[in-house]
């Protein structure tokens, strides 16, 4: 370990870090980490306290706010039931230390455990002794909503049921360690454990070289490469299952879905034919060979088990009983979660392992035994009382374990009668008393208690491997009782440190290992659908924008702000009326125009500006693994309140520019990038022959090229080509037919036909699919068209066609429900 920086004056990180140290320390109970730690480990945490002040210096929530930011770069949220919006990932910026010889000890407790609870599914669905010989009580089985009957009797492909594991840690005042439960279904975390990693490695740059911290990224390869173990391809393909957008770790799900490289996919981008199992892409059906779920068990399948299900896909246990594919974890495995497993573990351990735990639970008593629950009652002023399993009892209305002492004389009588109604429905714990660590509250370090969540993950070979550290829960009050804390308030990096230097792994290969392609892989049709209606949406709303722009007198050329004609009002009025954005107003007095411009860009209905920004948000929020961070900012961006309208207009134009320069400039040119692109040129396309039907007509005047021009942002183009002023055929040329005008109608039209010749088709025969053949026979409209010929009858025709182009899109590559499942020249792969 590195040496200490010595203190060279009175405001030197050292001097800071050791007057920290010394107040924090000062009034604490024994019972805090850092105020206990001795040796090597108070020299880390000492450490840890210098990175902090070589940050901020003494302001401590400066650097809580760097870290925080951080973590928003990254795009760490999470989404609370019942919020729409998603809530900035709490982290704290002081890191939990355990050393390595203390972490030694955990490793073996978790992976120990893990295998424990493998045994017991196994023989669960499998054999049934534990039941049958009566070390497990058959209600706490068959008692659970987790147990699936359909599973008895199927073998996971791979033979293990449990891939991925998570247990969450105490630590007793004493620095014991106990388990306070497990996580088997969908563990959740590991992408914030992560997250959690990067910010404070990015808040405090100098951590991982003074204090050897152990790296996260073996854990994931391993992870990664334990799932490919088991799949009967040699290069499988594997997705991240999600329930989507509305889960509370959808952000986590998407992060790890990129760092991994696994599909995140929903329900409804997945079949199954023949027994295996498929993702929709726009190449077709592609094989998927194992799935990391992140979806409840009683939802994955309609056809085995709820049969109400949505998000779920018709015949996967089929494809995973005919070992065509591996879901982690195995359905039904939660069966080991609820509360009450844990008062037989203890002894289950000895008998299946000869060993015992390593890590032992919370003590726990289940109600359904008698001398048990006995014990419960006799003792219910000194024990938390939880569900025993995931429904809650009528004696626990919100499902959430309680104190008993807390309990009031009418709440103890309904549990206590309920308790007798229906035992088996109830556990007793002990209450357990955790250590506290320090966090950064009002611009000091401050004790809070805290738990851990560890990740375990089997590795190519079957063993497990244990993530080296996880993530910490920091409640947000001082009592220390866990069952006060609960989920906790804030988070915190948990780093192992030792002696050893730690080589810096990274999850990629090395390079001169890695097959080399240029292809970045799979594109679901669900997600090429997100991305062509979210350049439509951005398209659009940046033409409504545009147009209440020059309503309210922005024009671009030198008569700024002069007033138009009544007559190119009406017609500039009568397009944001047919987009759908605002009713026409009565008049074309300034008052009106401008409450008409209000609710064109403000309302909260119909299609104005704010309206097809939340709709392009929506998108953004369930297509996290294919945009960059910084475009889900924009996207994110709350609606401009400040300033008068068109100060708010700018604001959002300037949102629109960004957001069209990140796509140009900062997407790969990928199948995504053209989808996204060729919604953005259709839009464009769409809209530019509607302004020129409404204002190019024969008999169009002055205002209304002039307009014309501003809404195809092409005022400076046409003055510097033609100096003899507004024309209506010169106009109609460049707006509609010249190809070298990048904000032109032509120009849209090549841009589509260009993406979809380079999209994938399902058929070798050489014949134009229909998408093609609709935009070749729009590109010759255009091309074979001249500019006084420009009339109603032809943009109305060439509206028409964009129409069924984009349809034809929609029906070859966004494939929906199983209809396109036995489609001729069908691509399985």
């Amino acid at each position: 370990m590195a040496s200490i920086a010595q203190p060279t004056g009175l405001f030197d990180a050292a001097t800071i870090a050791e007057r920290w140290l010394s107040d924090y320390c000062g009034t604490r109970a024994h019972a805090d980490v850092l105020c206990t730690a001795r040796g090597v480990d108070r020299d880390a945490w000492r450490i840890v306290l210098e990175e902090l002040a070589a940050v901020g210096g003494e302001a401590l929530d400066d650097t809580r706010e760097r870290a925080q930011r951080h973590a928003g770069d990254i795009g760490t949220g999470f989404r609370v039931a019942g919020e729409h919006a998603e809530r900035p990932w709490p982290l704290s910026p002081v890191p939990l230390l355990i050393g390595a010889d203390e972490w030694r000890h955990i490793e073996t407790g978790v992976a120990q455990r893990a295998e424990l609870l493998e045994t017991i599914v196994a023989d669960v669905y499998g054999p049934g002794r534990l039941v049958a010989n009566g070390y497990l009580p058959a209600t706490l089985v068959t008692g659970s909503a987790q147990f699936l009957r359909p599973m008895v009797g199927l073998a996971p492909p791979g033979g293990y049921h449990l891939h991925f594991y998570s247990v969450d840690l105490c630590r007793g005042p004493a620095g014991d360690w106990r388990v306070l439960g497990d996580g088997v279904r969908a563990p959740v975390g590991a992408g914030y454990a992560l997250e959690n990693r990067l910010s404070v490695a990015r808040t405090l740059g100098g951590l991982q070289s003074r204090l050897n911290i152990e790296r996260h990224a073996p854990f994931f390869a391993a992870f990664r490469e334990g799932l490919a173990a088991v799949c009967r391809r040699a290069e499988p393909r594997i997705g991240l299952l999600t329930p989507g957008k509305w889960n509370a770790s959808y952000a986590e799900q998407a992060h790890l879905a990129r760092y991994l490289g696994f599909l995140l996919v929903e329900g409804a981008d997945l079949t199954v034919l023949e027994d295996r199992l498929y993702v929709r892409t726009i190449a077709g059906l592609k094989r998927i060979d194992a799935l990391w779920r992140r979806v409840d068990p009683r939802y994955l399948d309609p056809l085995a088990f709820d049969s109400t299900s949505q998000i779920g896909v018709a015949g996967l246990v089929d494809a995973m009983a005919a070992g065509n594919v591996v879901l982690s974890s195995s359905p039904g495995a939660g069966v080991v979660e609820n509360a009450a497993i844990n008062a037989f573990l203890p002894g289950l351990a000895t008998r299946l392992t000869g060993e015992t735990l390593r890590l032992p639970n919370v003590a726990t008593w289940w109600c359904g035994g008698e001398t048990q629950c006995d014990y419960v009652r006799e003792n219910l002023d000194r024990m938390v009382i939880a569900p025993a399993f995931d429904d809650a009892p009528l004696g626990l209305p919100g499902g959430k374990p309680v104190l008993g002492s807390d309990l009031t004389p009418e709440e103890r009588g309904i549990l206590l009668a309920d308790i007798e109604r229906r035992p088996q429905d109830y556990v007793g714990q002990e209450v357990v008393r955790l250590s506290t660590m320090p966090v950064i509250a009002e611009d000091r370090l401050t004790p809070r208690p805290f738990t851990v969540r560890v990740f375990a993950a089997r590795d190519a070979e079957g063993k497990w491997t244990v993530l080296p550290g996880g993530f910490a829960r920091i409640g947000e009050h001082a009592d220390v009782r866990a069952a006060v804390m609960g989920t906790g308030m804030w988070s915190a990096d948990v780093c192992i440190h030792g002696a050893e230097a730690v080589a810096p792994v990274s999850l990629l290969p090395p390079t001169d290992s890695v097959h080399l392609r240029r292809n970045p892989g799979t594109l679901p049709s669900r997600v090429a659908d997100n991305l062509f209606w979210l350049g439509r949406y951005l398209e659009r709303g940046e033409a409504l924008l545009s147009a209440v722009r020059v309503l309210l007198g922005h024009s671009i050329g030198a008569d700024t702000g002069a007033a138009l004609s009544p007559e190119t009002l009406w017609r500039l009025i009568g397009l944001i009326v047919a987009a759908g954005a605002a009713p026409a107003p009565q008049s074309t007095r300034r008052a009106e125009l401008t409450a008409f411009a209000r609710t064109a860009l403000e309302a909260e209905s119909g299609q104005s500006v704010r309206m097809l920004n939340r709709r392009a948000r929506e998108i953004g929020g369930v297509s996290r693994d294919r945009l960059a961070a910084d475009m889900i900012k924009l996207l994110d961006a709350p609606f401009p309140t400040r300033g008068h309208m068109l100060e708010r207009a700018g604001s959002l134009q300037r949102r629109y520019a960004a957001l069209a320069g990140l796509s140009a400039e900062h997407m790969g040119r990928t199948d995504g990038w053209r989808f996204h692109d060729m919604g953005r040129r259709v839009e464009r396309a769409t809209t530019l022959a509607a302004a020129i039907r409404a204002l190019g007509g024969e008999s169009a005047s002055a205002d209304d090229l002039s307009t014309l021009l501003d809404l195809a942002n092409s005022q400076i183009s046409y003055r510097q080509r033609y100096l003899t002023g507004i024309a209506r055929v010169p106009v109609i040329d460049l707006v509609a037919l010249d190809p070298g005008n990048p904000r032109g109608l032509a120009f849209q039209v090549a841009a589509i036909g260009e993406h979809l010749a380079a999209l994938p088709v399902l058929g070798d025969d050489g014949i134009a699919e229909a998408q093609q053949a609709q935009a070749t026979a729009l590109a010759a409209v255009i091309a074979t068209t001249r500019a006084v010929e420009i009339d109603d009858t032809v943009l109305r025709d060439v509206e028409a066609r964009l129409a069924l182009v984009s349809n034809a899109v929609s029906r070859r590559y966004f494939l929906q429900g199983a209809e396109p499942l036995r489609a001729a020249g069908l691509t399985l792969a």
